[in-house]
């Protein structure tokens, strides 16, 4: 049963009076900019730009950014060591490596031999990979540190198709500067550029602890618009989120990586790499809304659903407190009441004599 206030909730607040579009039809385009300079023993000095750091370069929906690397260069397809951090390449003889199988969470294919350092009764297998094979650790300090003060350019186009309405949430204006000097804030809800930095600490997270161990962002734009209103009433809503488990210390369900590697030939023909682990941040930009616009048959839906919950309701209420209560019969006298039928002596037909009665008359001596 719905009170009459809740009724005037559900049309007036929730807008039950409009037909309502949820199916938007959305598109999105990034793109990061920044530059930052690094000197590293495995790449030298170098400058970082967009090219460099961030993996798509398209600008799509979902892009990252490297923060951290760890660089293993020059690698070559030959045979060497396989890493001691790996447990099931450990060996005490060369029946413990047997040719051809892999190493399982390893870096390559056995090659049937067991190579130990001097006099040592362990070592590890041999393996045909890419080598040198990985070995460096996570560094300290992310080698992007500075990357707080690259930017996010995100635009969105919006479209609701049942009432064909368009949006973005770029300012319309033929000022080819304003997206060089702008940035988002509460005075400039229309320049979608954010600060990197920015961005992160709105999740509540530290960034130069995440640019080291790398994490998942979720920034999503929410469209609520009521188009009974003018166009310029509908705007855009960020919210900034961590999505990634943020575990406490260094749990090694924390952060987010992945290796990607850069080919190259030297002048005999033979192919080499660089491998790199990336470490960094993942960006996710999701987008939903709703439009709603008058319409009368939802109007009349409405109402007269109201009207019948109200007789519903009524007839609801009798029923409980007739049958159900333990004071129902208090409640029954009150609302009905017991008629009786009286005898009434039969009426004579108008114009006919009145029978009186008559005393007995006197006897005469």
């Amino acid at each position: 049963m719905s009170s009459p206030r809740t009724r005037r909730w559900v049309f007036l607040v929730k807008k039950g009076y409009q037909d309502v579009d949820t199916s938007l039809q959305s598109s999105i385009i990034t793109k990061v900019k920044g530059v930052t300079f690094t000197n590293t023993s495995e790449l030298g000095e170098r400058l970082w730009d967009v090219a460099d750091y961030v993996i798509p370069p398209q600008g799509e929906n979902v892009f990252f950014i490297i923060t951290n690397l760890i660089v293993t260069p020059n690698q070559r397809q030959e045979t060497c060591a396989e890493s001691e951090s790996i447990p099931n390449a450990m060996c005490y003889e060369d029946s413990d490596c047997p040719p051809g199988e892999p190493v399982m969470t390893g870096n390559g294919v056995r090659t049937g031999r067991c190579l130990r350092a001097g006099n040592m009764q362990r070592g590890t297998c041999e393996i045909f990979a890419w080598c040198p094979v990985e070995t460096k650790s996570r560094p300290e300090k992310p080698l992007l540190g500075k990357a707080e003060d690259f930017t996010i350019y995100i635009k969105n186009f919006i479209r609701f198709p049942k009432f064909n309405f368009f949006k973005t949430n770029v300012q319309d204006t033929k000022d080819r500067n304003f997206l060089k000097s702008c940035q988002f804030g509460p005075k400039n809800p229309y320049c979608p550029i954010f600060r990197l930095g920015s961005v992160v600490n709105w999740t509540g997270s530290n960034f130069q602890e995440i640019a080291l161990q790398g994490g998942v962002i979720g920034i999503q734009i929410e469209w609520d618009c009521d188009l009974d209103k003018a166009p310029s009433e509908c705007n855009p809503r960020y919210y900034f989120s961590r999505l990634d488990s943020k575990f406490p210390g260094n749990s090694v369900s924390s952060g987010y990586n992945f290796r990607f590697a850069k080919y190259y030939r030297n002048e005999a023909g033979v192919e080499f790499r660089t491998l790199m682990k990336a470490y960094g941040i993942r960006f996710d930009v999701m987008v939903n809304g709703r439009a709603g616009k008058f319409s009368i048959i939802p109007t009349i839906i409405n109402v007269a659903s109201g009207v019948a919950l109200m007789g519903v309701g009524s007839f609801v209420c009798d029923l409980v407190l007739i049958y159900f209560i333990k004071k129902s019969h208090f409640y029954r006298n009150k609302k009905y009441e017991e008629a009786r039928s009286v005898m009434l002596p039969p009426q004579q037909p108008e114009g006919s004599p009145v029978e009186t009665p008559q005393s007995a008359a006197p006897s005469l001596a």
